[in-house]
């Protein structure tokens, strides 16, 4: 059990029965009557935002889940497969949710699922990775007077915004948070 006093953005709690990461929540205590928390609460499975307010002190149950490294395998369709590299069972998980972890997925590469009771909620990728670049327009020198960019698609479709001098076939560094170029890799 977590109090109000407790609580953390991105922490995942059971509210009403239902599994809820916390997205955002303010303290307000007024001049007069008891203080209470304003939480923005997001549905893990169906995406849905809840906003409530609860008292302070309030407690919630936190839910406690497990976060597996698997290697991801193939996308069939709208399913994605992966392989728990310690029991070699393949888990199979759906587009719904992947989601955009669609766009930085790589076969054979590691990746962490996040489960709770056997049921997969979501797919946590590091905090950037390597992609080559498979379609480019050429750059060419003294096109511009300043740091321009071009569009490039990535060997996932993934649509990223890169420096003139990339080429075709050059592998980049992508954050997974924001789909930005960081850097040649």
């Amino acid at each position: 059990m977590i109090s109000t006093g407790e609580l953390k953005k991105g922490l995942t709690i059971i509210y009403d029965n239902e599994l809820m990461r916390i997205a955002d929540f303010q303290h307000v205590k007024q001049g007069r009557g008891s203080a209470y928390v304003r939480l923005t609460l997001r549905n893990v499975r169906t995406g849905a935002t809840v906003n409530t307010t609860v008292q302070a002190g309030e407690k919630f149950p936190v839910a406690e889940l497990e976060k597996k490294t698997v290697q991801y395998l193939y996308r069939e369709d709208n399913t994605f497969y992966f392989m728990d590299t310690e029991t070699y069972e393949q888990p199979a998980v759906g587009l719904d949710v992947v989601g955009d972890a669609a766009s930085y997925l790589k076969e054979n590469e590691q990746v962490d699922l996040l489960t709770y009771e056997g049921e997969v909620l979501d797919v946590a990728l590091p905090p950037n990775v390597v992609l080559s670049v498979v379609q480019t327009e050429p750059g060419y020198k003294g096109d511009t007077a300043s740091g321009a960019v071009k569009p490039a698609i990535m060997e996932t479709g993934l649509r990223v915004m890169v420096p003139l001098f990339v080429s075709e076939g050059d592998n980049l560094r992508v954050d997974t948070r924001t789909g930005t170029y960081i850097e040649r890799a």
